[in-house]
């Protein structure tokens, strides 16, 4: 049976459904520009921060084995720490939870990179790397928490919401185009320490300029609380209750969608190196990804001017289905222009899944749990990240390249047939949950 409720927010029943707007009415709404420059300018140094770890670590060391470590490290570390900020900043406010965070973050890039250039230990690049990882800021789940608090106040703009999802996820691909390409500019052009300075910077400066903006920061569930017994635009909790994002079945099924994810960013990374060196043409690396990336932003700009008809849970699971075919082919290819070509194809598939499911938050998770929810998600794709770069790295030394491109095989191929098992949690009505739209009434929205 479709659970399917209402097609698009606002809708009235009995009528046809209205268009979706596109991203010229997106870009209008009152307040954006606000928060997407300062936010793009902030979450910038998060496409940064890896390769410049990775240059400048096998430029002190000599080893790229001990550079993918400490980059690893700081994956992981944000994984876990990421969804605790998440928390916090629904609970009492972005900014509050952004300041000290971007401080933080810049003392231990800082402190990494004088450790790293003073030839320090491998375990004192471990012990730096972990707050290094723990602070960087969650500006990109901030921003999607900021739209659906713009967005979701009225039933008209409501109707953005999958639009915003679609921007974001364009977005977030445009930084890791520009980020990684920057950071390498730096790192060989100038210093090789030069990567992490400018993403030391750049973070402080942006994440203080984003904070700065209150008038779109959604209100935290803590004053929310307070303000009366069950309010839509609340915690979701009777009475003002919190509620953990986790303790939603649906947030933790993504979750683990999302690692897949992060399995075919990780793996493609670290394999096109690989296959780049392998046939003697480093420079190849560049374009191979960059068409890779190329297709995701492709992807998510047709993503947001589509007015769907299926919910994003057909959607995500139409995604992912070919996601994993696409990348099933990746171990069996050995030219470059028909690794670009299948590269392209991995990409076209990563966007409709990145979208759907950040989209599917909107209706699974309460108002006051979103910038915890988004964060899960975000940490998911670090965790399978960094899990990937290490596995596709070792099979990459023991048996080239190819060996590598397995790994994002397998990691779409195990989040697909969880996504497939468990599909029925990522209907709200499984977890007596609503979209909320507006102050004080609910409406349900289409998942499937």
């Amino acid at each position: 049976m479709s659970d399917t409720v209402d097609t698009t927010a606002g809708a009235s029943e009995g009528t046809a459904p209205a268009r979706r707007p596109g991203y010229g009415q997106l870009l209008r709404t009152p307040g954006a520009w606000t928060f997407l420059l300062p936010g793009f300018a902030a979450r910038q140094p998060f496409a940064m921060l890896t390769i410049g770890i990775v240059l400048l670590v096998e430029h002190t060391s000599g080893s790229y084995g001990s550079a993918g470590m400490v980059a690893a490290v700081t994956g992981v570390s944000m994984a876990l720490f990421a969804p605790q900020n998440g928390k916090l900043a629904d609970r009492f406010g972005q900014r509050a939870v952004l300041v000290p965070g971007v401080l933080l973050h810049a003392v231990s890039v800082t402190a990494l990179t004088a450790l790293a250039l003073a030839g320090a230990p491998l375990w004192a690049l471990f012990v730096a790397a972990v707050p290094t990882g723990a602070s960087i800021p969650q500006v990109g789940p901030m921003v999607r928490a900021r739209w659906a608090a713009v967005l979701g106040a009225s039933d008209e703009r409501a109707r953005l919401l999958p639009t915003a999802a679609a921007f974001e996820s364009v977005t977030d691909e445009f930084t890791f185009v520009i980020g990684p390409v920057l950071a390498t500019a730096l790192c060989t052009g100038v210093h090789p320490a030069a990567g992490l300075v400018a993403e030391a910077a750049l973070t402080l400066a942006g994440g203080l300029l984003f904070a700065a903006q209150r008038g779109t920061q959604p209100e935290p569930a803590r004053r929310r609380g307070t303000a009366g017994p069950k309010s839509a635009a609340g915690s979701g909790g009777a009475g003002g209750a919190r509620v953990s994002a986790l303790s939603v079945p649906g947030v933790r099924v993504l979750a683990v969608v999302f690692l897949g994810i992060g399995s075919v960013f990780g793996g493609m990374q670290v394999s096109l190196t690989a296959f780049a060196e392998e046939i003697g043409n480093p420079g190849a690396n560049g374009l191979l990804y960059g068409v890779f990336a190329a297709g995701n932003m492709l992807a998510g700009i047709a993503c947001g001017a589509i007015a769907w008809k299926i919910g994003p849970r057909r959607r995500l699971i139409t995604g992912y289905v070919g996601l994993t075919l696409a990348a099933s082919g990746l171990w069996a290819v050995h030219s470059v222009p028909l690794l670009a070509g299948l590269g392209l194809l991995v990409g076209l598939f990563i966007a409709p899944a990145l979208i759907s499911g950040y989209t599917l938050i909107e209706a699974l998770v309460p108002a006051g749990a979103r910038t915890e929810a988004f964060t899960w998600l975000t940490g998911a794709v670090a965790l399978g990240q960094a899990g990937a770069v290490s596995a596709a790295g070792q099979l990459a030394d023991a048996h080239g390249a190819s060996a590598g491109f397995v790994v994002p095989l397998v990691g779409t191929a195990l989040a697909l047939t969880t996504l497939v098992a468990l599909r029925s949690r990522l209907n709200p009505k499984a977890s007596g949950l609503v979209a909320a739209r507006g102050m004080g009434h609910r409406v349900p929205v289409a998942v499937d």
